[in-house]
């Protein structure tokens, strides 16, 4: 496996393989990916990783896939610094000061994550990643060994949101599935499809129950409140309602062929402070097509992979 960045640190495996020089050859040997965390990046943009037993050095060419290049800039090395970075060891050699230096490489980490595991990916694989960075557009997402690869914001549930963060935590692990592989290599990913369809998500409410949710949009003809990442209702408007609060709502009724959940908005509250935990009713495999849309529904919503 090529788990992101930071999930193999604490591993007793690697660990293990950083106590010693000599445990260290070995791994270089075997071409195992270790991981330690970075501790400085000095003003040639060299990468510098405390293993424990030595210093070890990773030269800026060597910092990521596209720097040698000039097609990934600097700051993927830079932000690396006191974060858990993967690394195959090249070398051991000495430095100025006659201690030992392992010279590693992210790079070829990378290298071998790409040719061993993403490349093998297709359209339609569920995959582990891990959330880095947001963007008003999406979020970025770790896919194995540092390999970032794109999630856009409509892509990541049913229930629109108007940022990332509605959803995610920055590093947090969740599954997502391939959307769409380019011809550079480039993967992007999407989220929507292992939350569930509408009719699994309905089946968690009835009429006459009263139950929480999110405000994630108010218009002239009424309010829609979140009951899951992938199920909304529409509540009559109201004053002093406001976008990101969390509602009590009373379900009046579900309406499987119109994918309609009607609701009457009971009290608004504060805001949570941390997205709600995810619930995935699919975890694993692969997909060739998900459909949202219930049986005899008016409206088709569908996802076709490959």
């Amino acid at each position: 496996m090529y788990p992101a960045e930071g999930l193999r640190i604490l591993t007793q495996e690697n660990q293990s393989a950083c106590s010693s020089q000599s445990s260290l050859l070995l791994a270089k040997e075997r071409q195992a990916i270790l991981e330690a965390r970075a501790v400085m990046c000095d003003n040639a943009h060299n990468l510098f990783v405390d293993l424990g037993c030595m210093r070890g050095m990773i030269p800026r060419c060597e910092g990521a896939i596209g720097i040698a290049e000039g097609t990934v800039r600097d700051i993927a090395i830079l932000s690396r610094v006191g974060r858990p970075v993967c690394f195959l060891v090249e070398n051991i050699t000495t430095d100025a000061e006659n201690r030992p230096l392992a010279i590693l490489s992210r790079r070829a980490a990378q290298v071998q994550c790409r040719d061993t595991y993403l490349k093998r990916l297709i359209p339609g694989d569920i995959v582990p990643v891990k959330i880095t960075h947001f963007e008003n557009y999406g979020c970025f997402v770790d896919i194995g060994c540092g390999i970032s690869a794109l999630m856009p914001i409509d892509s990541i549930s049913v229930s629109r949101i108007a940022h990332p963060s509605d959803r995610f935590t920055l590093g947090q692990d969740i599954l997502a599935v391939v959307r769409q592989i380019d011809e550079t290599g480039r993967i992007t990913l999407s989220h929507k499809e292992l939350l569930g369809n509408w009719a699994e998500n309905a089946a968690m409410f009835k009429a006459g129950e009263t139950v929480s949710g999110i405000v994630r949009s108010i218009e002239q003809y009424g309010i829609f409140i979140e009951l899951t990442p992938n199920l909304a209702g529409l509540a009559e408007c109201r004053p002093n309602v406001s976008i990101g609060q969390q509602a009590s709502v009373y379900i009046k009724s579900l309406i499987p062929d119109r994918m309609k959940v009607k609701l009457n908005i009971v009290d608004t509250f504060p805001a949570p402070s941390k997205p709600a935990k995810l619930r995935y009713f699919i975890t694993s495999g692969h997909l060739d097509e998900w459909r949202y849309s219930p049986d005899g529904s008016d409206k088709l919503i569908e996802t076709r992979f490959g």
